[in-house]
C-alpha cells in the first residue's frame, strides 16, 4: 500500500457530525453520542475510501489566537460567548457537543490516532505545517475553504471538501480552485484577503467582491503586486478600485498575516507517529467496551475494519 497521509480538521468534522447525526442517539447515561458516532464513521469511511496509511487529528488548541485578534479584532468575534483575558476565548458550542469532546479524545486515543495541536495556533496552522514538506501525498479533510491555499498538485497535496456533506465529498485540486474562483491555490489567501469572509469576521476591501478580487490577481499576480500597481497608477486598474484599496490600507497591512495559514510551527512531530495500525487485543477490547458503554453501535466494527485494512 502506497503511503498517504490524511489530515483532519477535527473540529470542522465533529461539528458536522453533531448537526448531521440525530441527537436522539445517546449513551445509557443519557449523554449524547451523535458526534462521537458520526466522527467515528467519518474516519472509518474516509481512511478506507481514500486509502490513508497515516492519519492526524489536527486540533484547535487555540481556535482564536490573540495574535490574529490583535491584527483584526473582528476575527471570529461573532463566535465568542465568553472572553478569557490572557487565555483562550470560549467558542459558541452546543452543550450537547461540549459533553462529547472528552469522549472524542478518548476514542481517538484508543484507536491510536495521533492528535496534534499547538499553543496559539488553530488546527489550520497545524495542517499547514504538516502538509508542507510532507514525505508522502497528503489529503486534507475539511469543510473550510480557507485551506484551499494549501492545495498543491506538484507536492501531492489535495483537499477532501466536506462542505456539502459526506454524501457529496469533493476532491479539490489546483484545477478545482481555479474553476471555482479563477485563482491558483497559492493566490487564494490574497484572494480571501481582498474579498473578505464574513464567517471568519474578515471585512475584506469594501466594494471588492470575488470577481474583482480574482481579476486583480489574474492581472497583477499577488496582493503585493496589486498594491504596487495601485500606487503606480497602472492602466490595468480603474480609479475606483484604486480608491477602494487606498481606503482599506490599514486592513490590508495586517490582514494577509491573519488569513495565511502558518506552515512553520515547531511541532516536533514525526510522520511515523501518524501511521495507522490494526488494534491489538487490549485496544480492541477497550474499543468494544466503549462501544457498549457509549452506545456506539456499528461504528465500532467499522472503525476496527478500517484499521485492519492497514495491516
Amino acid at each position: 500500500m502506497t503511503d498517504r497521509m490524511m489530515l483532519l480538521d477535527t473540529a470542522s468534522l465533529y461539528f458536522r457530525a453533531f448537526f448531521g447525526v440525530p441527537d436522539s442517539i445517546v449513551s445509557p447515561d443519557g449523554t449524547p453520542v451523535n458526534a462521537v458516532r458520526g466522527l467515528g464513521d467519518m474516519i472509518a469511511r474516509l481512511t478506507t475510501d481514500y486509502e490513508a496509511t497515516h492519519l492526524v487529528a489536527c486540533w484547535d488548541d487555540d481556535w482564536r489566537p490573540a495574535w490574529r485578534v490583535e491584527r483584526i479584532p473582528s476575527y471570529k468575534a461573532h463566535r465568542v460567548v465568553e472572553a478569557v483575558p490572557g487565555g483562550v476565548d470560549v467558542e459558541e458550542t452546543p452543550p450537547g457537543l461540549v459533553a462529547q469532546i472528552p469522549r472524542i479524545r478518548e476514542l481517538l486515543d484508543v484507536l491510536g490516532i495521533a492528535v496534534v495541536g499547538a499553543p496559539e495556533a488553530e488546527a489550520d496552522d497545524v495542517i499547514g505545517t504538516l502538509a508542507t514538506g510532507a514525505p508522502m501525498p497528503v489529503d486534507i479533510v475539511t469543510g473550510d475553504r480557507d485551506l484551499f491555499q494549501l492545495v498543491d498538485d506538484a507536492a501531492g497535496v489535495r483537499l477532501i471538501n466536506t462542505a456539502r456533506g459526506m454524501s457529496k465529498l469533493e476532491v479539490v485540486t489546483e484545477a478545482t480552485v481555479v474553476g471555482k474562483y479563477g485563482v491558483l491555490p497559492q493566490q487564494y489567501a490574497d484572494f480571501a484577503t481582498l474579498r473578505g469572509d464574513a464567517s471568519d469576521g474578515l471585512p475584506g476591501v469594501a466594494g471588492v467582491g470575488e470577481k474583482t478580487a480574482a481579476g486583480l490577481l489574474q492581472t497583477f499576480g499577488t496582493l503585493d503586486g496589486v498594491l504596487a500597481a495601485a500606487e503606480a497608477g497602472e492602466p490595468g486598474m480603474s480609479a475606483g478600485v484604486r480608491a477602494k484599496l487606498a481606503a482599506a490600507a490599514d486592513y490590508l497591512a495586517v490582514a494577509p498575516e491573519v488569513v495565511r495559514v502558518r506552515r512553520e510551527l515547531p511541532l516536533g512531530f514525526e510522520p511515523d507517529a501518524a501511521k495507522l495500525r490494526p488494534l491489538d487485543a487490549a485496544a480492541r477490547e477497550r474499543l468494544e467496551q466503549l462501544g457498549a458503554e457509549w452506545n456506539l453501535g456499528g461504528t465500532v466494527g467499522r472503525l476496527d475494519a478500517a484499521l485492519d485494512r492497514t495491516a
